[in-house]
């Protein structure tokens, strides 16, 4: 493999995404992975930036034909997944692989990758500040919130199964120890 992979995960809206964005943006030698998903864009996205978006039946023939190097169903009919295609798009441009993943995708990355890759884990600094967070983005329907919600807690526990975790109550001082963290693994 060319590259490093530093894999983010988190419950939704702990601001893995924000922090991905920044150290895009930090002069390190990265280059974000678009996951696929079957769920519709969300206010700007756009296909094959934010997301692949594919239909859940297009989905699950990409899982019949091994097309994954992981996949969940996170909820009924809607699935994420990082495409194989990317990390070969990836690392044959020379560069290091960034995901944005669910908890699940990020431990299945990590195990698939044990000695080339950094997991870090992005905890919201409570569950009712997670929920804030959600409701303030303003992208889901309460029911949708309340799902995401009662998720966050669960995927909560799975923080030690990651390298690190970092969490994101000041994020300033998230930014700052994720940029430390990512250093630190690509000069190792």
């Amino acid at each position: 493999m060319a590259g490093k992979l530093i894999i983010f995960s988190a419950p939704s809206g702990a601001g893995k995404s924000t922090l991905v964005k920044h150290v895009l943006n930090c002069g390190f030698k990265l280059e974000f992975s678009v996951s696929a998903t079957s769920r519709s864009p969300r206010g700007t996205e756009k296909q094959g930036v934010e997301y692949y978006f594919l239909t859940p039946d297009e989905f699950r023939r990409r899982i019949d034909n091994q097309e994954f190097i992981e996949f969940e169903e996170v909820y009924p009919t809607c699935f994420y997944g990082t495409l194989r295609t990317e990390i070969e798009r990836i690392t044959a441009n020379g560069n290091n692989i960034i995901f944005d993943v669910d908890v699940v995708g990020g431990m299945n990355i990590k195990k698939q990758y044990p000695n080339n890759s950094l997991s870090l884990f992005i905890a919201p600094p409570s569950v009712e500040e997670l929920q804030n967070r959600l409701i303030q983005r303003a992208t889901d329907s309460p029911e949708m919130i309340e799902k995401r919600v009662g998720k966050a807690a669960y995927e909560m526990t799975f923080s030690p199964q990651f390298d690190k975790t970092i969490i994101n109550d000041n994020l300033y001082n998230a930014k700052v120890e994720t940029e430390r963290l990512i250093r630190e693994f690509l000069l190792s």
